[in-house]
């Protein structure tokens, strides 16, 4: 067994048997095959049946050393899961990474915008460019929800309730959930879609609410643009992207009294822990806590 079919096999398991998404079985790929670089480029001859602990940790003190701990940790993570799968399916006993452990991450709180900050942000977009409306409801849906710069790109008429003001968005794994969604990001969502329907259309797109100039989905890397040109004609110093707007619509519920448990819930985070960089407080009814404590929630 090679290593390029043990890494097929491998996104495969992750893909069918855990439910992964495209990004993420992307990342495990991306670190993969830098480890499969590093022993081709210093002729190593390990294969994936025989790998020696004594090649990972040569691996990461040539080629990580240099690298920032988050990227060592999720390099060690990706070996880690690899090899555990190759325990999994009888290929090895042991993994060679077992005994390795990840460089320990320093938890701080991801870059976040004022209140005053995000209306300048808000302020800034041309209502008289012609996509003027679709960026200002881009922002305020980030903003006013916290759903992924992915969930927003996938985002669907039909899975949008006016009536009880809610989305459904699909996240990581493709699992869906319920986000509440305020009377701002509502409206500005409802002003968009008057505006959107006289666009020409593709057929194959006509159920994603954000469209490009093409009548097709947006792609990622053009919310990041709406976001960074906004940023710039404000000449907001710090460095932001839409996971910013996700960052600070938590913070902000957080600072205003809602309960780590309920962010968790309307962030889609798998594990308590994931949130807990923002903090810990009681639990409170999730539509609820969005109307009392989001600044736009209601």
């Amino acid at each position: 067994m090679n290593w390029d079919s043990c890494f097929e096999n491998f996104k495969n398991y992750l893909k069918l048997e855990r439910g992964l998404s495209d990004n993420s079985i992307k990342s495990y790929d991306f670190d993969l095959n830098l480890f499969k670089k590093f022993l081709d480029s210093n002729q190593i001859n390990d294969t994936p049946l025989n790998c020696k602990a004594e090649t990972i940790k040569n691996y990461l003190y040539k080629d990580l050393s240099d690298k920032k701990s988050r990227s060592q940790a999720r390099s060690i993570s990706a070996l880690k899961s690899f090899f555990n799968y190759l325990i999994f399916e009888g290929h090895i006993k042991e993994s060679p990474v077992s005994n390795i452990e990840p460089p320990k991450l320093e938890k701080k709180l991801p870059e976040v915008l004022t209140e005053d900050e995000i209306n300048q942000l808000i302020k800034s977009i041309d209502l008289n460019h012609v996509f003027g409306q679709r960026n200002k409801t881009i922002i305020e849906v980030l903003y006013g929800t916290g759903i992924r710069v992915s969930e927003l790109v996938n985002l669907k008429l039909s899975n949008i309730f006016f009536k009880e003001n809610i989305l459904k968005v699909t996240g990581k794994g493709d699992k869906e959930r319920f986000v509440p969604l305020g009377k701002i990001a509502s409206t500005e969502i409802k002003t968009y879609i008057s505006l959107r329907d006289k666009l020409k259309i593709d057929l194959k797109f006509s159920d994603i609410l954000f469209l490009n100039k093409y009548g097709r989905r947006l792609t990622r890397s053009m919310i990041f643009k709406i976001i960074s040109d906004a940023s710039k004609s404000i000449k907001l110093e710090k460095k932001i992207s839409p996971h910013t707007l996700r960052h600070s619509f938590a913070t902000h519920l957080l600072k205003n009294g809602a309960d780590l448990r309920t962010i968790q819930l309307i962030l889609g985070h798998e594990s308590i822990t994931t949130t807990e960089i923002y903090t810990h407080l009681d639990t409170f009814h999730l539509e609820e806590v969005l109307k009392k404590y989001h600044p736009r929630g209601d």
